[in-house]
């Protein structure tokens, strides 16, 4: 009798009512010793479609790709990535959210490395060889995640953001190994850490910048047109400089500071050039037109033509263009979507009823990995929003929303009772307290608290804070009596009545530690934040108004979107920031203006700047001494405002060579970036004031309330209630009763509202739709380039050229990497046993037989 031994991966196994173990399948592995023969069963379906039936098996590995696709989809990746059972686990691992949060925080870490570095923050500056270890702590991080990406990615080396990761870490490492030479020699005081510019790249290059990378995309293929505008406009800046000069040059005309008047052709340019930003207007134009009147037009006509018409022109330039880009790059991204859905769906189709479909069992075996934190009530939820004609099935077209449902926000909240009707029931349901609910829970409630606000924040406006005691005591009342009504998972689920809580508590303990110890002057300064912080709450009064909601909100909607430009213009930030720390550090400091004894310490520590308007302006904290400085340096050269007088001030200092930096930084963050960034913001805004709901919010909506779970199906909520539970978390469905296993399993479809049960009460569970859960990036672009409707044939190309191209080398990869890792598993090599291969040319079949011979 023959010994046979068998070897069983874990099993895609589920604990709902839909059970999917019939059709998915474990990878088994029988041998027998005897016959030397070693069987691998892929428990595949059948690569053929058309003869795939309900009931037939869908493979582990089938299944882990499907869902990974469909991830991709919802994430919006597009990374090509090997399908051996390896690859698509390494894949896994990659995008855990853990790993990303370590990628965030090494990242962050080594950024912030910039204040501990010479010149550093005052009193926080390290040693050399501590920031060095840091360092090289998250480049080794870095690296590690480079060559974990790398383990699973296809056509890697092509990739070119993987490129300047590469090269970004070994100059990083040539400038750190040049650094510390130096330090050994003893000349590192003087030596500059170059690549410190460079860590910025990290923030774009690695795959969760994507957003910020397609930002940075669009401005490079948008820069040849800009370019030609700008050429232009510098060519007429150029012409005007020189009739400029020749007007005014023989005049003996000054400034006011005695410098000579328009006689020098380059200094002409500079100050034409600032005139167009409009920072040293009028006084460029006082010396000619103090002189005479006409020579007024020359200036007015100068303005009109680079002022009004060229900076129109380029900000149109600019718009259309980027827009065109960003079209493009969304619309490839919505073809990449359904690329990977379209995989996903060739995986999971069976034949029915002479179509292609994907019954309900492989959907919740699929959903069970793409959203194992959803419930079996939501993804019931899902499936009838999908099945829109209630066949128990859905065709490819339905399939390729599963993206659009996955990424709109659909929280549970299940029946809690409040901690007064669990231990005091009879006083919480008492006629007296029913009336103070009811009173709580009123607009007129709401109202009455909003003036307070208002009268509030009015006579902290004058000054009057006589009354501080009643307000607190009224807003503490406030409080205590919302949580009364409607308890503390209701009231914390609500951002401002958290934020009532902090404010107020922190007055109320503020002012009782300020009567206990009112030598301690830091808690006038903490209760000046407060007191500040209390004034914000007139927003919250505002939002309560429709007429100011729609705005508001519109203005809360689009901050996600916004921090994806803001992340552009920080890169650009750190960049200058170091280099001007590099370039001007040291040379100008603040000590004072008045009464400084010390002669080193007048003029801003540096004698170039005696008599300059730098230093009778009193702008000697606008330096590059450090990182925070710069920064705030940065911000005022992109407000425009007086930006020549801190470049003329870094100019005495140094050379006029200088101007470079400050005019290219204009160029680059004023002119090309925030142009960018106030057209999108313009188009963000009207798309999110113009349309409040998407299509799939309203159909899943639309079908909580078919199936009886919506919140204002409940007899027990209130409509005020109801406000309070806009942003709550999600919470864990308990185990679903009959009800809801006639929803999984088909056996219910809604008709009329009244023929619909309340399946609550049974369940115990009612939805909301978030309505936080869609403002995203990606939501907002796709909104945007509506219009773009058909990226059907971009997304067919694309699927028959990835197909061509895994035909042959990726099933045979696919196939060798399974057998290989369940090899390894059952140590099968150190027996002596020799592999032959035979694999069928499929898709997702492959049988392997190996022999056994001698060593």
């Amino acid at each position: 009798m023959a010994s046979v031994s068998a070897f069983t991966t874990t099993a895609v196994s589920s604990d709902g009512l839909t059970d999917e173990s019939d059709i998915v399948k474990p990878r088994t592995v029988s041998f027998c010793r005897e016959s030397n023969e070693v069987i691998i069963s892929l428990n595949n379906q059948p690569p053929d479609a058309t003869v795939r039936r309900d009931n037939t098996f869908l493979g582990e590995l089938e299944l882990r790709l499907a869902a990974t696709y469909v991830l991709d989809a919802v994430s919006g990746r597009s990374v090509q990535f090997y399908t051996t059972d390896k690859a698509i686990r390494f894949y896994t691992l990659y995008h855990h959210p853990i790993l990303k949060w370590m990628l965030s925080f090494f990242v962050v870490l080594n950024l912030a490395l910039v204040l501990f570095e010479r010149p550093a923050v005052p009193n926080l500056e390290l040693p050399y060889w501590a920031t060095m270890v840091i360092e090289v702590s998250c480049i080794g991080f870095f690296l590690f995640r480079f060559i974990h990406g790398w383990s699973f990615t296809l056509n890697f080396w092509r990739d070119e953001k993987n490129i300047i990761v590469l090269v970004t870490i070994i100059l990083i490492c040539i400038d750190m190994l040049s650094f510390l030479v130096q330090a050994v020699f003893g000349v590192a005081v003087n030596a500059v850490r170059w690549s410190r510019a460079f860590r910025p790249l990290f923030i774009v290059n690695f795959a969760e910048g994507r957003q910020i990378r397609r930002a940075f995309r669009n401005i490079r293929r948008t820069l040849p047109n800009i370019i030609n505008v700008l050429v232009l406009f510098f060519i007429t800046i150029a012409i005007f400089a020189v009739m400029a000069t020749k007007i005014f040059e023989d005049r003996n005309l000054y400034y006011r500071d005695g410098t000579a008047y328009f006689n020098r052709y380059f200094e002409v340019y500079f100050d034409l050039f600032v005139l167009v930003t409009t920072s040293n207007s009028p006084d460029v134009i006082m010396p000619a037109y103090d002189h005479s009147k006409w020579f007024a037009l020359f200036f007015v006509i100068y303005v009109i033509v680079c002022l009004f018409v060229f900076m129109s022109i380029i900000l149109a330039v600019i718009f259309n263009n980027y827009k065109k880009n960003l079209q493009n790059e969304v619309t490839v991204s919505m073809a990449t979507k359904k690329l990977k859905l379209g995989l996903a769906f060739e995986i999971l189709k069976v034949k029915k009823e002479e179509k292609f479909v994907v019954t309900q069992k492989r959907w919740s075996a699929l959903m069970r990995l793409v959203a194992p934190k959803r419930s079996q009530t939501q993804i019931a939820l899902l499936w009838q929003v999908l099945d829109t004609d209630g066949d128990h099935m859905i065709g490819k077209e339905d399939f390729f929303h599963v993206v659009d449902l996955l990424t709109v926000q659909v929280t549970e909240f299940h029946d809690r009772q409040t901690l007064m009707d669990k231990y005091c029931p009879a006083l919480y349901d008492s006629a007296v307290s029913k009336i103070l609910k009811d009173a709580v829970m009123h607009r007129y409630f709401r109202y009455g608290f909003d003036l307070l606000i208002v009268l509030n924040t009015l006579l902290i406006s004058f000054g009057f804070d006589t009354l501080e005691i009643l307000f607190l005591t009224l807003f503490t009342l406030e409080i205590l009596l919302k949580l009364y009504s409607f308890g503390w998972h209701l009231f914390a689920s609500r951002f401002w009545n958290m934020f009532d809580v902090l404010v107020i508590g922190g007055a109320i303990v503020g002012m009782i530690i300020d009567a206990c110890f009112e030598h301690l002057a830091s808690l006038s300064t903490l209760l000046d934040v407060l007191l500040v912080l209390r004034v914000l709450r007139l927003t919250k009064t505002l939002m309560n108004y429709e007429r100011f909601h729609v705005i508001l909100s519109t203005m809360v909607s689009i901050i996600p979107s916004i921090i994806t430009y803001g992340g552009v213009i920080f890169v650009f930030y750190y960049m200058y920031a170091v280099i001007g720390m590099e370039l001007f550090s040291g040379l100008i400091r603040f000590h004072g203006y008045d009464d400084v004894a010390d002669p080193s310490k007048l003029f801003c520590g540096n004698a170039k700047l005696e008599g300059s308007e730098f230093y009778r302006l009193r702008y000697c904290s606008n330096n590059f001494n450090d990182f925070p400085s710069a920064l705030v340096v940065l911000f005022e050269l992109a407000v425009v405002n007086q930006w020549h007088i801190i470049s003329e001030g870094h100019v005495l200092v140094t050379t006029k060579a200088a101007r470079l930096f400050f005019v290219s930084f204009h160029i680059v963050c004023v002119i090309i970036i925030l142009n960018i960034f106030t057209a999108f913001v313009l188009e963000a805004f009207i798309i999110e004031y113009s349309f409040s709901r998407s299509h799939y919010e309203t159909a899943i909506e639309k079908k909580i309330f078919e199936m009886g779970l919506g919140f204002k199906q409940l007899p027990s909520t209130k409509e005020d209630k109801q406000e309070l539970v806009d942003n709550m978390e999600e919470n864990e469905q308990e185990t679903p009763g009959k009800a809801l296993k006639e929803l999984l399993t088909g056996g219910y479809r809604g008709g009329s509202e009244e023929s619909i049960p309340d399946l609550s009460g049974e369940l115990g569970v009612k939805f909301h739709v978030s309505k936080s859960g869609r403002h995203n990036m990606e939501l907002i672009l796709q909104r945007m380039f509506s219009s773009v409707q058909d990226s059907e044939n971009l997304s067919a190309v694309i699927y028959k050229e990835k197909a061509e191209e895994s035909d042959d080398a990726a099933v045979v990869e696919v196939s060798e990497g399974l057998a290989a890792q369940v090899l390894d598993q059952m140590d099968l090599r150190k027996c002596g046993i020799t592999v032959h291969m035979y694999c069928l040319k499929v898709r997702y079949n492959c049988t392997c037989v190996l022999s056994e011979s001698a060593v």
